[in-house]
């Protein structure tokens, strides 16, 4: 007689469920903590400028009123959700009012920042595991060039491109790009090296060039290497690209929407920005975490 095996309970619904719950949890806990925040940092300007003026109050009177103050110190989440919503959907999508159209100027110099970025990081990598003077003279600067903040640097090196004619997304870029290439290039040197000496020793007896090793030995073994900092690069370029425009006085991209936001104490506006730029890091993280699931799981299939 034939006997049939039961298959776990444990399926892929109940793994997303385990991965998903601690986030939720997470979130909450962030939501609650932002919600008492909100009460503890308004209480006293609720009180001096709502409350007081109208007579004796209570603590309801209280609470509502630190979740509706006009310029708050800290917005309460569905006064930010309720501006991004706003944002969203009373301007058309060429209205400077709209945040939408400072993400498509932001994410265009990042992008561009990355590419250039990337770009740069690989070819220093290259030029570091295939010369060891290069390695000895290049690497330490690499490393040296990350010690000095973004904020000290980007105003001179808007300056310097300004002056050469060069302004819109090109000295954006260029910020971001210097925050791009340094994870590109610690991590490629490492992934270009990763591979054993037996293989390396296995292209040299059949008289397989430097490019051809590199092509065919050293570059897939550094992919596993590369897209972990290409995810960091690309948030990486986001900050620079943000913190570019703020020198500048640009007046469009999320930094400018967070400096015309400081100017005017709009703290909502502020947080709206923030919570823009955080979920515009997230997408081109997931995208490069896409790309990379998708390259990676073809390259096992092969």
């Amino acid at each position: 007689m034939a006997t049939t095996t039961k298959l776990p309970a444990t399926g892929l619904s109940q793994r997303l469920g385990s991965q998903i719950l601690p986030v939720l949890v997470i979130a909450l806990a962030t939501l609650l903590a932002w919600y008492a925040l909100t009460v503890y940092l308004n209480a006293p300007g609720a009180i001096e400028r709502v409350l007081e003026p109208k007579g004796p109050w209570t603590w309801r009177d209280l609470l509502a009123a630190t979740m509706a103050v006009p310029r708050p110190v800290l917005p309460a989440p569905h006064q930010v959700a309720l501006d991004l919503y706003s944002s969203l959907v009373d301007w058309p999508l060429n209205s400077p009012r709209n945040l939408l159209f400072h993400v498509a100027v932001t994410g265009q110099s990042t992008l561009v920042g990355f590419a250039m970025g990337t770009a740069l990081g690989l070819v220093l990598s290259v030029c570091i595991v295939h010369s060891r003077t290069l390695d000895r003279a290049l690497l330490p600067w690499i490393v040296a060039s990350q010690s000095v903040p973004v904020l000290a640097i980007a105003p001179i090196v808007l300056v310097i491109l300004g002056t050469m004619g060069f302004s819109g997304v090109a000295p954006k870029a260029v910020i971001a790009m210097y925050l791009c290439f340094f994870p590109v290039t610690v991590a490629m040197v490492q992934g270009l090296r990763s591979p054993q000496v037996i293989e390396t020793e296995m292209l040299h007896t059949y008289a397989a060039t430097r490019w051809q090793a590199l092509w065919l030995l050293r570059l897939p073994a550094a992919l596993p290497f590369l897209f972990p900092a290409l995810r960091v690069g690309i948030a990486a370029g986001l900050v620079g690209a943000m913190v570019a425009e703020l020198p500048t006085g640009a007046q469009a991209g999320l930094g400018a929407r967070l400096l015309t936001g400081s100017y005017y104490g709009q703290t909502v506006q502020i947080w709206s920005a923030l919570v823009m730029s955080a979920l515009l890091g997230l997408t081109l993280t997931g995208a490069m975490a896409g790309i990379e699931t998708l390259v990676l799981g073809r390259r096992k299939r092969v």
